[in-house]
């Protein structure tokens, strides 16, 4: 057996058995963050070995079909209904995190546009792969990103948990549904269409957006939904986490941690500024306290989603909310990013 193929094996063990004490733990984000944790392991211990770009590719355009079944035809009514309240509130979480953002790089604790990918609320992964196209240490804003979403998850799953008077919020998985043809052919199609976007143009995130997009449409227009199975989400997870981990080295990983308390700063003050959001549109419009709450929470969407799934909860609400914040940052954080990393830079 060569040195690369002993290095694959063991990232194939570590990944399984972090993975499934992570799982069995209920941990969020637990299919992604345990490849992570288990490529980061190899890395730091010598190894040598990285993700060919075709996979990696295939995998972005497999979280853009997942995403795109977030775009439901009921959150445009629900959207209708509230607009400027939803609009309001995701544009001052998204300008929240980016000063936030801003500061870490200003503080020169973040290195070039890292911190405000870091601290964008969209969905962790999708975050990620932008972060990497758009030239950003996609290793720390990982790293930011996953402990946002621990904490956040961790800070809405107790809340749901003691509202409802201590029952638990975990879904089981159904790991190999019935192939069904009528969501299955979206899927191929979706997926090759993001692997041609992917590796013949140079769409920043292109192997992600163009399904997410595409996908969303079709889906809102009632046309064809994109089904993911788990065990294939499982599968493109481990290929993010492995891409991350894999590049991390010594001096990165020091680097994390000793910026864990900063970070750890900035994920409580945004939990804290989306708490206030929280509480002033239960006074604007007599909503729930628990709605509010999970409808503010700074990300990740798909753990909201399951918690708020088996909360006593407005669902539409929540996740309306959650939708129009994921695709504005999605629109808005390239931008943003640059921008302000430009201002800093001026600053500096």
């Amino acid at each position: 057996m060569t040195a690369n193929a002993r290095q694959w094996l063991l990232l194939t063990v570590i990944t399984i058995l972090a993975t499934t004490a992570l799982w069995q733990l209920h941990l969020p984000a637990a299919l992604l963050v345990g490849p992570m944790l288990a490529g980061i392991a190899v890395a730091l211990s010598g190894g040598a070995i990285a993700l060919p770009r075709f996979p990696y590719i295939l995998a972005q355009a497999v979280v853009g079909c997942y995403i795109s079944r977030a775009a439901q035809p009921e959150i445009l009514t629900s959207f209708a209904r509230g607009w400027p309240l939803f609009l309001a509130v995701v544009l001052a979480t998204i300008a929240a995190s980016g000063a936030l953002g801003w500061l870490l790089y200003r503080r020169r604790i973040m290195p070039e546009a890292s911190g405000i990918w870091g601290t964008s609320p969209g969905g962790a992964t999708a975050m990620v792969v932008m972060a990497e196209a758009n030239g950003a240490d996609v290793r720390l804003v990982a790293f930011m990103q996953y402990s946002r979403v621990l904490c956040v998850a961790l800070a809405a799953s107790l809340v749901a948990h003691f509202w409802q008077g201590g029952q638990d919020t975990w879904l089981e998985v159904l790991w190999f549904p019935a192939p069904a043809p009528e969501t299955a052919l979206p899927l191929l199609g979706l997926v090759s269409l993001g692997a041609w976007v992917g590796l013949k143009t140079h769409i920043p995130s292109g192997a992600m957006l163009v399904p997410m997009f595409v996908g969303g449409a079709l889906h809102l227009a009632g046309r064809a939904v994109a089904e993911v199975p788990a065990w294939l989400l499982a599968a493109t997870y481990a290929a993010i986490g492995w891409r991350v981990g894999l590049g991390f080295s010594r001096r990165v990983a020091g680097h994390a941690v000793r910026s864990l308390p900063a970070i750890l700063g900035v994920i409580a003050a945004l939990m804290a500024f989306c708490g206030l959001l929280a509480w002033i549109v239960v006074r604007a419009t007599g909503t729930d306290a628990l709605t509010a709450y999970l409808a503010t929470c700074p990300g990740g969407m798909d753990t909201v989603a399951i918690i708020a799934a088996t909360s006593p909860v407005d669902l539409s609400f929540v996740m309306t909310l959650q939708t129009v914040r994921f695709f504005l940052v999605t629109l808005l954080a390239p931008p943003m990013a640059r921008f302000l990393a430009g201002k800093a830079r001026e600053r500096a």
